[in-house]
């Protein structure tokens, strides 16, 4: 992915989900908090088409991928 200046830089695999979703149309929100045990959690959430999604996760990739997986199961059901 090129940034402003045009070099090129490393993408995380979290970020390639979120630039997909935000290109098909869903605003993104996400968030690190500490549960009651001082782990530390990530909170991601997306809304569009009269929907909202929000998903909670121990890892940051794994939010953002189970996020992809509840709006790709509801983007299906919308073709059946």
């Amino acid at each position: 992915m090129e940034n402003k200046s045009g070099t090129i830089r490393r993408v995380k695999y979290w970020e390639t989900i979120a630039d997909n979703l935000h290109k098909a149309g869903w605003s993104l929100g996400w968030v690190s908090a500490l549960d009651l045990n001082g782990r530390t959690i990530w909170i991601v959430d997306a809304h569009g088409y009269e929907k909202h999604f929000i998903v909670r996760a121990d890892e940051k990739l794994t939010a953002f991928m189970e996020l992809q997986r509840a709006i790709h199961e509801f983007a299906v059901s919308l073709m059946l």
